[in-house]
């Protein structure tokens, strides 16, 4: 059975996973961490190195910002999330 952050349950509408996505992924051994935003990110030069990284890698990744019916993907949705800047 896969962990709940492939499926709908672990997933957060507004993007990224959910506490219970990625409590299944720590489960699976993975160290996954809360989304940083921008205000987040003015409180601690480690978050905001983070959340710089975070853009950086995702907003160079291939693929569609928009589904063929005009729907954001999960990858603009994560760089919502993030407080990443996006056309």
């Amino acid at each position: 059975m896969s962990g709940a952050w492939t499926r709908k349950e672990g997933k957060n509408p507004e993007g990224g996973l959910n506490a219970k996505g990625r409590a299944s992924l720590k489960a699976e051994g993975h160290d996954i961490q809360a989304p940083v935003s921008s205000k987040e990110a003015k409180s601690s030069p480690k978050k905001a190195a983070r959340r710089k990284s975070f853009c950086a890698r995702m907003s160079g990744m291939k693929g569609a910002l928009h589904d063929e019916n005009g729907k954001p993907t999960r990858k603009l949705l994560a760089l919502r999330k993030w407080d990443c800047h996006t056309r």
